[in-house]
């Protein structure tokens, strides 16, 4: 495939479109390619309340913030566990997920939890132990037993779950490029900071995490994001993840990269983590290529088959993006933050190629760029989402492209045009032998636009920095 598409780029115009015409991307599975909404940071009663809206709009799952026993106002804070066996946070309690899964269920839109299993919560500060939760949360479940019996998903909540014994050493990563430090060493914050506890996979350990994610699949989840799988090794992960958890569970694992096959991150961390689990992972390889073919001096073609290039996962493994929690949160990842414009051009093709799962973040503006709030319910992404879901189970041909263009169809059910330029960009594309419908209104989702093919070739126009998703109707 790279010698052919390197041979199609360097063709005649006209013979490149006729080479490219042949060239079609690799399928995934369509039951896997369903929309997820990261609600992040949302409130349960919040996402219980918007339910029948995140269905209508077209999410078929959302994924809501860590289920378990955290303090703290911070966003981050939900992922400092004290306690796996209640659900009480300032995003709500167990009966408030109960009540948010059974009103999502009710629309058919699936749960999916963030999971933290690599580490407990930092609380050097108020105590020397590492016994979970901690004689304080022990008082507060004694003083109101009635209350933390109903927030209870197992275990015995008279005593701690956790000792020194499930922990490794209180050393601080000091090389995040070296494998057995980052799985097995803390993360630290600096200045002095010694770090989140780092749990081990002893049996004990292993029990009560299956314990914990077998009790939030009897609330309903049937999904579940691994955060900081990059720090466990896979030997822990398989553990806990057996084959009864995963039954009729989509599960993906947090592996952050700085791209595909060749960059040291991916070689020494994402492409083990692949091989050793069936996980699905987030595509930060194919998030490289998008941050890069949108770039100034970036080109389209990047993102005519990056996979065959091991710069995209495996469709069927796939999580795709254009912003993750981390991005805008986070000082060390903020460079990634794509440019407004370009960040809606890059979900046109998020959401309109095949391969991998969709996810679309949003937030409730914790990183105070005040861009993402109220994000999954734009005119515009509920409009891509349409075109997404009609086109599940197709294929993807593309069609022509550029540095500044990409065109491909969707089977013959819809074309995807990206226009990453200042201005506008027409392509003549040979129609003999297409699989695309002649004499029939193509109608983009995103404008009034209408396509109509009614010859041998046909002449696409693409307006400047905007993308058409041309659905048939």
């Amino acid at each position: 495939m790279q010698e052919q598409i390197a041979a199609a780029a360097r063709a005649p115009l006209g013979k490149a479109r006729a080479m490219l015409a042949m060239l079609a991307l690799g399928a995934a599975s369509a039951a896997n390619a369903e929309v997820i909404l990261h609600a992040f940071n949302w409130p349960y009663a919040t996402v219980q309340a918007r339910a029948a809206e995140i269905r209508s709009l077209g999410y078929a799952s959302v994924l809501v913030s860590p289920p378990l026993k955290s303090e703290g106002t911070a966003w981050w804070a939900r992922y400092q566990p004290q306690d796996y066996r209640t659900i009480d946070s300032p995003l709500g309690n167990r009966e408030n997920f109960v009540a948010m899964s059974n009103a999502l269920r009710a629309q058919g839109v699936k749960v999916y939890a963030d999971i933290v299993l690599n580490h407990m919560a930092n609380e050097a500060w108020l105590r020397p132990d590492l016994n979970y939760p901690g004689q304080r949360v022990l008082n507060l479940y004694a003083a109101n037993t009635a209350y933390w019996s109903r927030q209870r998903l197992f275990g015995t909540l008279t005593q701690n779950f956790l000792s020194q014994w499930d922990f490794g050493p209180a050393t601080c990563i000091g090389d995040y490029s070296n494998v057995w430090q980052v799985q097995n060493w803390r993360l630290c914050g600096g200045a002095g900071d010694v770090g989140l506890p780092d749990l081990v996979a002893n049996s004990w350990v292993v029990q009560q995490q299956q314990a914990y994610l077998t009790a939030l699949k009897g609330l309903g989840v049937t999904g579940m994001r691994i955060d900081a799988a990059k720090h466990m090794p896979n030997s822990h992960m398989n553990a806990v993840l057996n084959a009864t958890i995963k039954s009729n569970v989509h599960v993906f694992g947090e592996i952050i990269t700085g791209g595909g096959a060749g960059e040291l991150e991916h070689d020494r961390f994402l492409r083990p983590y692949l091989d050793g689990t069936d996980h699905g992972a987030y595509d930060f390889p194919l998030f490289a290529q998008i941050r890069a073919a949108f770039a100034f001096g970036g080109s389209m073609n990047r993102l005519v088959d990056p996979g065959a290039f091991g710069q995209a996962l495996p469709g069927n493994r796939a999580i795709t993006f254009t912003v993750t929690h981390d991005i805008p949160n986070n000082a060390g990842f903020r460079y990634q933050i794509m440019d407004p414009t370009d960040e809606t051009l890059a979900y046109a093709y998020v959401l309109g190629r095949n391969g991998g799962v969709p996810l679309l973040y949003s937030d409730n503006n914790e990183s105070g760029d005040n861009r993402w709030v109220n994000a999954y319910r734009r005119t515009d992404l509920a409009a891509m989402i349409r075109f997404h879901n009609a086109a599940q189970g197709t294929d993807q041909q593309v069609l022509s492209f550029s540095d500044c263009h990409l065109l491909f169809r969707r089977g013959n059910r819809g074309i995807v045009g990206i226009n990453k330029c200042g201005t506008a960009v027409n392509t003549t594309v040979s129609m003999n032998n297409s699989v695309l419908w002649w004499n029939t209104d193509y109608r983009d989702v995103l404008s009034t636009n209408v396509v109509r093919i009614t010859s041998a070739s046909h002449t696409f126009s693409l307006p400047a920095r905007s993308a058409r998703m041309w659905l048939r109707n």
